[in-house]
């Protein structure tokens, strides 16, 4: 009864149009202070202790590393990589842009950053080109949700400090998953640009790639950093998003000199701006998840599916299902800070393992990235390409339905994700 009247106040509030993150709030409050003997004093000590995770610190790091990365010029030098690479295959310059945003969310750890820095200067260059407006716009939108999957990942962390799963198992964890679905989205590209004869690049002398990777380097010089740097035991994760900021911002001032100082403290007020609204996500959700446990759904939750006999593999199904209605309506971080601390307690009692429910949480904020009515890429790349939201849907439908496949793959088959942090003696 009480998950009942939760959830339904929950709804009630988000059909009215409030943000996410208030309706949360409102729901909790109006719950405890209604339905409950919890003081005043304890709601706010949970606002307070909610945030104080050292995890949380890697989020306004990256997001900063990423900003002064999609300012400063480094996506242009990877896309002129990735081109000089595979830009002579059918498709050339779509595969170049998979290729270019794999290489793009493996340094910024957001996906709308990835479109962004990615469809803004390909996409001119795809049209120019002779590709078809949605062929283009469904490469890209697509292609840009490898920012969350391939590491470091905002929503990765996010399901860290839901669920106090260790950020490096689960960083090593996205990186076969990640290179997995960019090969996937890479042979859908192939395969459709043969089929309707679209245009091919000249073949790249050696020099040229050569040159390329000579200048896009400082770039990617970053995944080294940050992968490496964890797996060696160097630094934290966290760690690694405070060096990840520094360095970005030293090659987009310093070395590419893309950037002039007077862009920085613009640069540093989205960043503060984005982090704000997603700390303030974040506790609320932990006030929400506060609440479900005090009530003791989760675990009645976790009790009555195990009596119905739902076992791994139904249990999963459902999960999956859930998860995509779910991002029919909430973004990525909503979803998997209101749902994963419901969801892991039975995923740990069925014997799944948190570091691969993890990764099939963010498999599936990928997907509900790319489909209406709130998917975050499809705006995005709405206001790169001036296409209508319906026109990119039916643009990316071959792309989304290979990531749909792709989920099925990754959701029952757990050493897909697990193969890499137990090879490196990380589990």
């Amino acid at each position: 009864m009480s998950a009942l009247i939760i959830f339904g106040l929950l709804i009630v509030l988000m059909l009215t149009g409030m943000p996410i993150s208030i309706s949360l709030g409102l729901t909790v409050l109006t719950f405890l202070f209604t339905m409950t003997e919890v003081p005043i004093e304890a709601v706010a000590l949970k606002l307070f202790t909610g945030i104080e995770k050292f995890e949380i610190m890697a989020i306004p790091f990256f997001i900063l590393a990423g900003n002064f990365l999609t300012h400063g010029g480094v996506a242009r030098r990877m896309i002129n990589f990735a081109t000089s690479m595979v830009g002579h295959w059918h498709g050339g310059l779509g595969l170049a842009g998979v290729l270019a945003c794999a290489l793009f969310a493996a340094v910024s750890g957001s996906s709308p950053a990835t479109v962004v820095a990615i469809g803004s200067i390909l996409l001119p260059a795809m049209v120019k080109q002779g590709f078809p407006d949605r062929f283009g716009a469904g490469v890209i939108t697509t292609s840009g949700a490898l920012g969350i999957l391939i590491p470091p990942s905002i929503v990765m962390v996010m399901y860290s400090v839901a669920t106090n799963t260790s950020v490096g198992q689960l960083f090593m964890a996205g990186v076969i998953p990640g290179l997995m679905l960019a090969t996937f989205l890479g042979l859908t590209t192939w395969y459709r640009a043969r089929k309707f004869g679209y245009p091919r690049l000249p073949k790249a002398t050696f020099a040229q790639r050569v040159k390329a990777f000579h200048e896009s380097m400082w770039g990617l010089f970053l995944i080294v950093v940050v992968i490496g740097g964890i797996y060696s035991g160097v630094f934290t994760p966290t760690e690694a998003a405070a060096m990840s900021a520094v360095y970005a911002f030293i090659v987009a001032v310093f070395v590419y000199k893309d950037m002039s100082l007077k862009q920085v403290p613009k640069v540093l007020l989205d960043s503060a701006s984005m982090s704000a609204m997603l700390l303030y996500i974040i506790t609320n959700a932990v006030l929400f998840s506060f609440l479900m446990t005090s009530e003791g759904i989760p675990q009645a939750m976790a009790a009555w599916l195990i009596d119905m006999g739902l076992g791994p593999i139904a249990f999963l199904l459902v999960v999956n299902i859930l998860l995509l209605l779910a991002g029919n309506v909430m973004e990525p971080s909503s979803i998997v800070l209101i749902l994963a601390p419901i969801l892991f307690p039975v995923a740990v009692a069925l014997g799944i393992d948190p570091v691969h429910f993890g990764i099939l949480i963010v498999v599936n904020m990928e997907v509900g990235m790319c489909h209406p009515p709130v998917g975050l890429n499809l705006y995005v790349a709405s206001g790169i390409t001036k296409m209508g939201i319906t026109e990119l849907t039916i643009a990316v439908w071959p792309w989304l339905l290979t990531m749909l496949a792709f989920l099925a793959l990754v959701t029952y088959v757990p050493a897909i994700s697990l193969w890499l942090p137990r090879t490196l003696g990380m589990m």
